[in-house]
């Protein structure tokens, strides 16, 4: 299957008719900087549909993308690392949370994006853990691969492949375009 047609449809912070108007919702989460945006746009071969920037915490609401009429990306806020007030970022894990746990909305997959060259962090355990004890269905991307030292590269998957259990895991980069075509599989069949 393939992307033929993506456009941002909105920013929300709360209920939304959007997030129960039936269309299936495949949910990108990660750290602060992780990458998020730059899959979605890889993916979607846009490269401005989804804001990105070196200023981590950026995105501060749940940002909509109706992909082929059928199907909406959801690009989560990043967690960790942002340059925001305690406050905001509380606010964004507040939001995270209810997302993906307490709104009653259902994912049909949620795309865990981690950078492979620092693996994964504390936070992305916690959250990890909390997808997996809910029964999400959880695609991770190792992220950055092409930043990786061939000398690193089997080691780095490895570690990521272990804490994952029965997740799938693809290797990506959006600058080397490598994982594109599998991660758009994954996503949509």
């Amino acid at each position: 299957m393939k992307i033929t047609s993506a456009k941002f449809v909105k920013g929300v912070v709360s209920a939304d008719d959007s997030l129960s108007d039936g269309i299936p919702q495949i949910a990108f989460i990660g750290r602060s900087n992780v990458g998020k945006s730059s899959v979605i746009n890889s993916l979607t071969h846009q490269s401005g549909l989804a804001r990105t920037s070196s200023f981590p915490g950026r995105t501060q609401q749940l940002n909509l993308f109706l992909i082929n009429n059928s199907v909406y990306f959801v690009d989560l806020p990043g967690y960790g690392f942002a340059k925001a007030s305690k406050e905001v970022r509380e606010r964004i894990l507040k939001l995270i949370s209810w997302y993906l746990f307490d709104s009653g909305y259902k994912q049909k997959k949620i795309v865990f994006i981690m950078d492979a060259n620092t693996g994964p962090s504390h936070n992305d355990m916690e959250i990890l853990r909390g997808l997996m004890e809910d029964g999400k269905h959880i695609i991770i991307v190792a992220n950055k691969v092409d930043r990786l030292k061939k000398s690193e590269y089997k080691r780095r998957m490895q570690s990521i492949e272990d804490i994952s259990e029965i997740c799938k895991v693809i290797p990506y980069s959006s600058n080397k375009k490598i994982g594109i075509s599998e991660l758009t599989n994954e996503i949509l069949k």
